[in-house]
Formats: structure tokens, C-alpha cells, sequence
């Protein structure tokens, strides 16, 4: 009788008991999921940039920056560009401060396209927006790239679901001016054309009595402008408006005479206005989260306030188009609040840098979704940072354009409890030979912070 080896007779019994010869039934585990740099890199880079950007081409050459696998990460983080403008704006290739870091890298300024306007005609020698001949990178792979950098664009872990990739638009650019079509439930509203002159800052006010005889429930702005405005705000007036200071309906109302002498009658009823909407970028589309709404009172009026300003030698004309799109008030959860933030105590001193502080605290509960600063043209940097509470001190917006600041929504609402509140902190370098204060004029200052919350 043959003895069986101790693997053939190991077999046997397996194959008695049901089982293969292959080894322990060990279930095997799932890859490990990719970082989100990694994401980054291989769905993003790879497909877009490396082509270019590897040892060797000419784009590499000129520009100094590898996006090839083995050394990306390295030739980003912290690293100065190779382009002069961005160096000397501070820009770094790829900042890892959080959030200010954002607006302090030279990757993101190059890729973002909603941005490209603000691109091209305040940085017209950062060069070309990436990826270069390509189709703009698409919105999921964006917002992918923005929520890295904000969460301090780490190496290793994941920061983001990577299910946003799944979005496929993309950014398409608009023409000069691009009407806006009524809203299939809403309200139109329409400003101009109208003349600016030459050399000249123009703002107004136009009064829209008695909008809709019902409640309305307005949960997205739709807003189109012509090149060369400041800013757009929609205002309702307080209950405190004498009637002698009624604007009259559809008259255009300055705020400065064609001699650039201010309109007495024209602020005095602005110490009566209320913040409703407004933006500060040639179009803006924006979406209240689901379930929450603006509530315009009936019978209520909208004053429309446009400011353009116009540094050429000739007349400019502007125009506004505004959408309000409703939805019906069975349909709103949460009605939404207005949060105006606006410090009018502001004394630069001439001839130097100054940082001005000024915190707000709330008496209840609220549920931040959107912020965004306003500012004029000597504010070099504005952060607003939790006050109190265990987030104490916690960077929650900055800017550094005061022509386009960042309109940041909050996708998990940023609550604070009772008692705290919100610092901000704005840093101006008055060049000038005078002392600025609050004032209305683009060479004057502001400290605003608009936004929403329920």
C-alpha cells in the first residue's frame, strides 16, 4: 500500500470537505481607496496636464512644473512660480494654508474658468488658463481641486467624495452682455441701457413700487450686467421711510450731480434701505438650498441700486438685467435671513497699511449657507473668523479681490449658537496723501459683510 505525502493526503480532505486546493477560503480585501490627491492626479493631471507638463517638453521647460506622478506633489506645494506677476502677487504654485491658501495659489487661479474674466482683465500677464487647447476642466473635477486646496491640499486621506467627478459640465464662457430670459415663475426686472460718462463714477437708484400684490418666496437670483459695474444691490425700505422722502417710480435718482456734487434728498432716504440681493460680478446665478427662500412681503418695493464706474475718455453705457425666481410657499421649510455685517467706523491714516477689527455676535441660533465681503479699491485682504464657541478663532472666509470677492456657500451651513459671533478683519494700504473714511466712491472704503442664514 502506497503512503500518501502529507500534501496529497491535506488535498484529499480538503476535497472531502468541499473545499479546492488552492488554499484557505480567505476573502480578499477591496484596493484601498484612492486619496484625493491621488484622485487628483490620475483622473485630473493625467488626462489633462501631463501630456505638456513632463521632463522635457517645452512647456515644462518654460514653466519649470512636472505634473508626472512620481514628483507633482513636490513641484507644487509652496513652490514660487516661474511667472513674474504671480510671484510678485505672492502667488505659490500650490498653497497649503486652507482656505487663504485658495486664493494664494497660482494652480487654482490657472484652472478656475468661471473665473476667467476676473483672469484676464485684472492678471493680463499670469498667461494663458489651463489646460491649455483643451475644454475648460469640468465642474465635478473643479470643485474637487477647490475642497482639496481648502482642506489644506494634504498628500494622503480623502477630503472630498469623489463622486463629484461624476458632474461632467463645464464652464462656457458668455458674451460681452448676455440678456437674462424672464423666469417662468417670477419676476423681470430690467435697468437701462444708460449712459456713463466719461471719467466718471455713476450710481443711482431706481424705484420698482408694489412688485406683486401676494407673498413672495424667492429661492434663486439670476443677475447679467454690461462691463464696467462696481456693483448691483437690491434694497427695500425700512418702516421708518418718511413720507416725504417717497422716491418717485421709475426715475432714475444719482446719487451724484453730473458735477460730482452728492444728491442730499438721494442719501437721505439711504439711511432707510434694507439689503435684499446684490453681487459685485458681471453674472451671478444663485440657488437658495433646498427648502429655503427669501420672503418678499406683498405689496413691497424694490429700489435698484447700480454703480458703474467708467475710467475711460469716452461714454460708456450700462445695464442690468435681474431675475427672481419664486417658488410656492408650501414649498419653503425654512424661510431665509439677510445678514448685513457693516462697520462704518474706518480712519486710515495716509501713507500706511491698517487693519481694522470689528466682531458681531448673535443673540440666537444661526444657520450660515453664504458670505461674501464688500469693499473698495485700498482693501488688500479681509478674513472673517469665528468668534466664541468651540470653532473659536476658525478662518471661515477671505478675500483679496475687492472687485470680485468670493461668494462662498456653505454646503453644511455654519451654525452658531447663542453668544457668538463673527470677527472680521480687513487690511487697507492707503497709498494716497489723505486720510480715508466710509464713503461711497471706489477711492473711499467699506467693511461689509453680506450674507444668508435660516
Amino acid at each position: 500500500m502506497k503512503r500518501l505525502s502529507l500534501f496529497s493526503l491535506a488535498c484529499s480532505l480538503l476535497l472531502l470537505a468541499g473545499c479546492d486546493s488552492s488554499g484557505p477560503d480567505v476573502e480578499t480585501p477591496p484596493p484601498a481607496e484612492l486619496s484625493t490627491w491621488q484622485t487628483i492626479q490620475q483622473q485630473i493631471f493625467a488626462k489633462n496636464c501631463t501630456d505638456c507638463h513632463q521632463a522635457g517638453t517645452s512647456f515644462a521647460t518654460q514653466s519649470g512644473l512636472v505634473l508626472t506622478e512620481d514628483v507633482a506633489y513636490e513641484q507644487l506645494v509652496d513652490v514660487p512660480p516661474r511667472n513674474g506677476a504671480a510671484r510678485d502677487d505672492g502667488l505659490v504654485r500650490l498653497s497649503k494654508e486652507g482656505l487663504p491658501g485658495l486664493y494664494k495659489s497660482f494652480l487654482w487661479e490657472k484652472v478656475n474658468a468661471p473665473n476667467q474674466e476676473h483672469y484676464f482683465t485684472a492678471h493680463p500677464q499670469y498667461g494663458s488658463m489651463m489646460p491649455l487647447g483643451r475644454p475648460p476642466l469640468t465642474n465635478g473635477e473643479l470643485k474637487l481641486i477647490e475642497e482639496w486646496i481648502r482642506a489644506g491640499a494634504p498628500k494622503d486621506g480623502i477630503v472630498i467624495d469623489h463622486n463629484v467627478l461624476a458632474d461632467t459640465s463645464r464652464f462656457q464662457a458668455a458674451a460681452a452682455f448676455q440678456p437674462l430670459t424672464a423666469p417662468e415663475r417670477g419676476l423681470a426686472l430690467r435697468l437701462g441701457p444708460f449712459d456713463v460718462a466719461p471719467n466718471f463714477e455713476r450710481e443711482f437708484f431706481y424705484f420698482e413700487p408694489s412688485v406683486s400684490a401676494e407673498d413672495l418666496f424667492i429661492d434663486r437670483f439670476e443677475i447679467s450686467m454690461r462691463p464696467g459695474s462696481h456693483h448691483f444691490i437690491l434694497y427695500t425700505f425700512g418702516s421708518d421711510l418718511p413720507p416725504s422722502l417717497d422716491p418717485t417710480p421709475h426715475t432714475y435718482r444719482d446719487i451724484r450731480k453730473p458735477n460730482g456734487t452728492l444728491d442730499p434728498l438721494t442719501l437721505a432716504a439711504m439711511q432707510h434701505h434694507v439689503f435684499f440681493a446684490g453681487t459685485q460680478w458681471p453674472t451671478m446665478d444663485f440657488r437658495f438650498p433646498p427648502g429655503v427662500a427669501l420672503r418678499l412681503p406683498a405689496g413691497t418695493g424694490l429700489d435698484l441700486n447700480s454703480h458703474y464706474v467708467n475710467r475711460t475718455e469716452q461714454t460708456r453705457q450700462g445695464e442690468v438685467h435681474i431675475n427672481l425666481h419664486t417658488v410656492p410657499a408650501e414649498e419653503v421649510v425654512q424661510p431665509a435671513e439677510i445678514l448685513f455685517l457693516n462697520n462704518i467706523e474706518i480712519n486710515l491714516p495716509p501713507k500706511q497699511t491698517t487693519t481694522l477689527v470689528k466682531t458681531y455676535r448673535f443673540q440666537r441660533e444661526v444657520n450660515i449657507f453664504q458670505l461674501v465681503s464688500h469693499a473698495h479699491q485700498h482693501m488688500q485682504e479681509f478674513r472673517v473668523y469665528v468668534d466664541g464657541g468651540p470653532r473659536d478663532g476658525e478662518l471661515v472666509y477671505v478675500a483679496y479681490d475687492w472687485q470680485h470677492p468670493p461668494i462662498l456657500q456653505f454646503d453644511t451651513p455654519l451654525t452658531l449658537a447663542p453668544g457668538q459671533g463673527l470677527r472680521l478683519e480687513a487690511t487697507y494700504n492707503n497709498w494716497t496723501d489723505k486720510t480715508l473714511r466710509f464713503g461711497l466712491l471706489s477711492e473711499d472704503e467699506m467693511m461689509i459683510l453680506f450674507g444668508y442664514y435660516y
